[in-house]
Formats: structure tokens, sequence, C-alpha cells
């Protein structure tokens, strides 16, 4: 064992070892999409004196926090996104009504005089002046109904007169440390004109009664509840009152509850108009079988792929199959370890990054065995050793383009979709590390057994593979007449754009705006029946179709949580009991924004991937690979709309994924070609095309088998949740694997017709020539040197 293969093996057996101890001692952060729950997103609104900025949206967020706190919600979870958006996640909420209500109030921030002590039986007063407990009451007198009986801060009761001044006088309220004073932290008011003389007012009649009294204080209320209660101070005289600049709330406060006052005060002050854009419900019953249905696809799925690259690379392919379940492992562990939240999509893109995990190897071993081939009295631990030498550049550009596709959907998607690429990208350095280091490992200690050596058949690598040795044997001359297969390429799209402009796509909720909710209900009940029982409760509009294992789907345009309810009433009568399985509401703003930002994400994936390949490659084979993928996003798009499925953000990441993998393939038909035709300048082009199809198409199908092994478990396990996903998934990489060959090289081959371009320098000349000249000289491993 050299230097080199015992420190991949020590990195390897480290990485696992952490990895299995996250495994096992922490668990991952689960999306509301799989836990269940609602998520609400609200979009701040100016109005006439404030604008909906950051800060603003910050206080605004501040007053939300404590109305949500309120509702009992266990571990509710309040975000900023971007300048004016506030996404509120409540789990295990399933009828978000009374959520709605709280959270669509505008803070009310008012300051009242206090009358003296409060009393238990005020408290319990309903709004209509009757006890809450339904007794008739004592004969008393007729208590005023401006007159509110709180508890303070520290929970006695206070009785409070008429507000006199509302949060809308308050210019601003500051967090300050006296140490001058030494008063400690302090929050300091500063009224509006108008506002400032009703404040001196206020204060000035507390004033007149003595220190100590009740009566002496001012209480500032948020949402009809005490947030401070403070005394006037002594040196206040009677009917002076506190000028607006000079007033302050002081007390034992430490520096974060005087900030947080301070925000209250200032939040309620500049109360922020919010409208629900987003809101989005999901039955625990569906997330737990999402789960369920990805774990199993994801076991069957690796499983056949496992079973498939140790048939076709035998001993090498078993050990490539050890390395995948460890890139599992090492993958899932850093989900885990970076606190990624775990969605749908995510849940998909972790599940798919497994059936594309064994790409690194299938090049690494198509590239040994063309050692094997050329060089029969070679090593095998040298042909390994090359292999994996030449194999780089192919396994480095098609991971690139990779993590620039889950880029994209990180910084462009929205919502869940964030997650499908966050998980991507980790599963793309993952299995780069499981390739690299843990497989490389294994199969050079492996190569450095004599029966492993000897036995060519094997290790899986020392014959060539009988897909390669028939079409080598064939030599099918497949651009002897290019232009052929643009013709039928052409005639796919047209096809496809007849199937858009003939069927239309049928753009989700999330695109159009209004609401998708999917019941179940205990009694099987037909669309034509649930459809007239809600054209009876008044929804005459509604679109009723079936999901999923006798469920039915509902969607509308404008429809809020009232109308669900009653709704969900008009289908129980009919179904019987009616559970929410998932509840889909898209304000039309939010859908106009969202259909919009798909199309940028679309163009921005085109021109990022144009350039990428005009950096690494030739212009005429950059060009070629994005007309490839264009060609497969309109093929994509023209057999959804054929199918009459839904296009939504799912089949947004899907697509973006597809893009990923169309110029995945192209890069290692073209990475091919540069090399061949680098070492045979005089040699036609359509000539070296040809030959680099034939000598990757190997790899093409045996890495597309991979990943449709996954695919085709998650089409059939998944449910309506992911079939859509996996079916745009299986539709795109059929169609990529054609165009990588049948599009992107005829089209370079056109292309480079009418190119002045020389040929690609040889490999080893040119920029580098010293290290090329270095690599060149370099001995096999097992090389000492000695000749005869």
């Amino acid at each position: 064992m050299t230097r080199a293969t015992a420190v991949r093996a020590v990195l390897a057996v480290a990485v696992l070892l952490v990895s299995v101890y996250i495994t096992l001692t922490m668990s991952p952060r689960l999306g509301l999409d799989l836990q269940g729950g609602t998520r609400i997103v609200l979009q701040a609104r100016d109005t006439a004196t404030v604008e909906a900025d950051r800060e603003t949206t910050d206080r605004t967020l501040e007053v939300l926090r404590q109305r949500i706190d309120s509702l009992g919600v266990s571990e509710p979870t309040l975000t900023r996104s971007g300048e004016d958006r506030i996404i509120v996640e409540l789990p295990d909420v399933q009828d978000p009504r009374q959520a709605t209500e709280v959270i669509g109030r505008t803070a009310q921030l008012t300051f009242h005089a206090v009358e003296g002590e409060g009393t238990e039986q005020q408290e319990k007063k309903t709004p209509d002046g009757e006890p809450s407990d339904g007794k008739t009451p004592d004969p008393a007198p007729t208590p005023d109904p401006d007159r509110l009986t709180l508890p303070d801060e520290q929970g006695r009761l206070l009785a409070l007169g008429e507000p006199r001044l509302s949060g809308a006088g308050v210019e601003d309220a500051k967090a300050a440390f006296d140490a001058q004073g030494g008063a400690g932290w302090t929050v300091s008011l500063e009224f509006r004109k108008g506002a400032g003389q009703d404040w001196k007012k206020l204060t000035g009649e507390a004033a007149c009664h003595p220190a100590g009294d009740d009566r002496r204080r001012v209480a500032i209320v948020l949402d009809e509840k005490v947030i401070s209660s403070p005394q006037v101070d002594p040196s206040v005289g009677c009917g002076a009152g506190l000028p607006s600049g000079a007033t302050q709330i002081t007390g034992s406060f430490s520096a974060d509850e005087a900030r947080d006052l301070a925000l209250l005060i200032k939040g309620g002050a500049l109360p922020v108009p919010v409208e629900i854009v987003e809101q989005r419900t999901v039955g625990p019953t569906l997330g737990a079988a999402a789960i369920d249905a990805s774990a199993q696809a994801a076991l069957i799925g690796a499983a056949a792929t496992a079973l498939f690259i140790t048939v076709v690379y035998r001993l090498f392919g078993a050990l490539a199959a050890v390395a995948l379940g460890a890139y599992g492992v090492i993958s899932y562990a850093a989900l885990i370890a970076l606190g990624v939240t775990l969605t749908l999509p995510g849940l998909a893109g972790f599940v798919l990054a497994i059936g594309m995990a064994v790409d690194a190897n299938v090049l690494v071993f198509e590239r040994a065995r063309e050692e094997c081939a050329d060089r029969p009295k070679r090593s095998l631990r040298s042909a390994l050793t090359t292999g994996f030498q030449k194999a780089w550049s192919a396994v480095a550009d098609s991971n690139a383009t990779t993590l620039i596709a889950a880029g994209l959907l990180f910084f462009l998607g929205s919502g869940p979709v964030k997650g499908f690429g966050v998980t991507l990208a980790i599963g793309v350095v993952a299995s780069m590390f499981s390739a690299l280091v843990i497989a490389r490992a294994l199969t050079e200690i492996a190569a450095n057994s004599r029966f492993v050596s000897d036995y060519r058949g094997v290790n899986g690598i020392g014959r060539p593979g009988a897909v390669r040795t028939w079409l080598v044997r064939k030599d099918p001359k497949l651009f002897r007449k290019s232009a052929r297969w643009l013709v039928v390429s052409a005639a796919l799209v047209v096809v496809a754009l007849a199937g858009i402009v003939v069927r239309g796509i049928d753009l989700g909720v999330e695109f159009t705006g209004g609401r998708l909710v999917e019941y179940s209900t205990s009694r099987p009940v037909d669309v034509e029946t649930a459809r007239d029982s809600i054209a009876a409760a008044g929804f005459g509009d509604a679109e009723v179709t079936t999901a999923g294992d006798g469920d039915l789907s509902v969607r509308t345009g404008k429809l809020d949580n009232d109308g669900e309810h009653a709704l969900r009433a008009a289908l129980a009568e009919e179904g019987g009991e009616t559970t929410k399985v998932r509840d889909e509401l898209i304000g039309p703003s939010l859908g106009d924004e969202l259909r919009r930002n798909a199309l940028i994400a679309l163009g921005v994936a085109v021109a990022v991937q144009l350039a990428y390949l005009a950096v690494r490659f030739r212009w005429t084979f950059a060009v070629a690979s994005v007309v490839a993928m264009v060609h497969d996003v309109i093929l994509v798009v023209g057999a959804f709309a054929w199918l009459g499925r839904p296009v939504d953000g799912i089949f947004l990441a899907a697509l973006l994924t597809v893009i990923g993998y169309s110029v995945n393939d192209s890069v290692v038909v073209f990475d091919r070609v540069r090399e061949l035709w680098g070492a045979n300048r005089r040699t036609p082009l359509d000539t070296i095309a040809r030959r680099a199809v034939l000598q990757t198409v190997p790899r093409t199908v045996n890495t597309g088998m991979g990943a449709l092994f996954i695919l085709v478990a998650l089409a059939v396990l998944g449910g309506d949740s992911l079939a859509d996903f996996a079916l745009a998934l299986l539709i795109g990489i059929v169609v990529g694997t054609w165009s990588s060959v049948f599009t992107a090289v005829p089209g370079a081959l056109a292309l480079e017709r009418s190119a002045k371009a020389p040929p690609p320098p040889a490999p080893g000349k040119g920029k580098g020539t010293s290290r090329g000249k270095a690599r060149a000289t370099r001995r096999d491993p097992l090389d000492n040197g000695a000749r005869v």
C-alpha cells in the first residue's frame, strides 16, 4: 500500500466515523411539509406615513411573535425574508383560522391612566359586560365601557381608564444605558407634536397622586397586554407633566429587556399592515407517508444501483457499491450537522443524488478499462491510477455543472425548492468524496492483490465491457450525415411546442394564485357528487379532481379560511368525516412574482451554463451544449403539456435538475472529443466525434441506469407528491441522454464547419507545457526504474 492510499484510507475511516456518530446522536430538522403544520408568508405593505422597509418589517415581526406566542403554538418560527416579507411556520397547526385572524390585526398600542387596583370580577368580564362563567351577576353599578382591567408586568390587576394616546403618536423609542444618572438601562420616548401635549397632560394628571399610589402610574398597552406601567417620577409636579423629549422609563431593566420594550413601543407606534400572500398546510399523515415512501425508494433504488454496478464492474463495482453506502451516511450526516431543514423536494433530492453518485466511479472504471485494453500487459494498479487521472477533467466539469444547477435552485427557488438545491449540492460534494477518496482507497488496496490483478475477469476493469466491445466491432457511422439527427431533434421540438400550444400548460396554483385543498373522506365520494355539493354551498367556480388514493382535490380562486371551512363542511355532508390533507393558498401578486421568477431562473440557468462551458470548452461546443439543453427543457415541458400534468415549483426544481444533467452528459462527450482531437489533429472531426461517442456511451448508459432505478422507485412509491417530480426527471434523463449524442454533437459539427479556430492543442502541450512534460515522464507507481 502506497502512502497516498494509506492517507485516503485513514481520511475515509475518520469521516465515516464522524458521520456515523452524527447520524446516531442527532436528529434531522424536518420542514413543515414533512412534519405537518402551517406555513404563512406575509407581505408588509406601505401606508401613507410608513414605508415597509427592513427596519419596519423587523418591528412588525416582533409584535407578531408576541401574538403567536399567545396562541400556545409549540415552537413557532418567525423569520424575515428579503426586505418586506415575514415567514411564519406553525408546526402541527392544521386549522390556521385563528392564527391568520391574530396575524391580520393591525397592532394596537395605547396609553392609559391607571385608576386604581383592579378586581378579579372585572377581569373576567366579556366584551359584552357579562361574566365569562355565564352566571347572573349581583346587582352592581353599570361599568364604564371604556374601563379596562389588565394585569401589569408583575401580574397585579390594574383598572385602566380610556385610551388617552395611541401608538401613532410615538415618534421614537430608544434603549440607552444611563451611566451618569445611575439609572442603568432606560427607555427614552419621543412623541409627535400633538401627541406630546397629550402625553404631558396624562403624566401631569398622574403626578397629582401621591408617590406609590397606583394612580400615579401610566399603563402602556400593546394588543390588550400591559408591556410597561411606570410611576411618574416624584420630582414631577401636579399638572406639570413630562415633556416629550425628556421622558424616560426606568426600572431594573437588563439590556435585552430595555431593547425589547423599546422595540415593542416603537413597533406598536409604527404598525405595518400585512397581507397573507402564501399559506400552506400539510397534514401529519402526508408528511409521514412521504418520508416512508422516500425511504423505501432510496433503499430499493440504491440496492438496484449497487447490484447493477456490481454486475457490470464485478469486484470493483462491489467496492463502488460500498462507497455508495458510505456516501449515503456522509451526505445524511452533513445535512444534519449543517442544520439543513429537510423538505419534501429536499428529501427527493437526497434520494436522487444516490443514483447520480455512481457517475464518477463509472467514468474512472471506463477509463481504466480503456487503459487495460490499449496496454494489456500494464499492471492493474497502473491502469486504475491512470483512469483516475484521465477521468478527473470530466468528473470536475460534470459536477461543476450540477453544482451550478443546485446554486440556481437555492438562490432563485422559493420555499421548499431551496431545500432541494441544498441537498443536491451536498450530495454532489459527498459523491465526489466517496468516489475520489473512499472508492479509490478500496480499489487501490484491491488492485495490489495478486489474485485480483491476475484474474482480469474478477476485478471488472481488466477487460472491456460487452456494450463497448459490440459498438467497436460494429463501428456505426453515426455522423456521416449528421444533419439528419438535427432534423429528428427539430421534429421532436415541434411536437412538444404543439402540445404547449394545443393543450396549454397547466400552471399550478403556485404560479396562478388561488387555493388548492386536498381532502380525505371517510366515505367514497365521486367527483361529480363532490362538485355538486360544493356548488350548492356557493362555490360554483371550484375545480374538483381526484388525488391520491380516493382523495379529492379542490382548486378555487380567492378563498379565505372561513370559506375553506364551509367548503369542507359541504364535502362532509356527502363523505362523512373530512380531513384536510394538504392546503395551498397563493395570493395573486405572489403568483405573478413566482411565475416571473421561474422564467428568470430558466434564463439565468441557460446563461450561466453557456458562460461556464465557453470558458472550459470551445465556443462551438458550448453553444451546441446549450442548444441541446434548451431542446431538453422544451421536450419536458411539452411532455407535461400533452400529459396534462401540473407545472409548479417542484416541476421547476426538476427542470433545473434536468438542465444540469443534460449539460453533464454533453460535457463528458465533449471532454473526450477535445482529448482525441488534440491527439489526432489531422483526423476529420466527424470521425473524432464518432469515436468519442462510442467510447463514452457505456458511461452514459451506466450512469443513467443508476438514476433511473431511483426515479422509477420514486414514481411508483412516492405518491402524488413525488410522482410528477420523478416523471419530469425520467423524461429529462431520457431526452438528455439522446440530445447529448444526437443534438449536441451534430450541432457542434455544423458550427465547426464555419468556424476558423484551429483544433485544440494536444494533451500536455500549449499552456502548462512543463507540467505536461513532467506528467508524461512520470513513472508507473510500481516501476522501480530498472531497465535491461
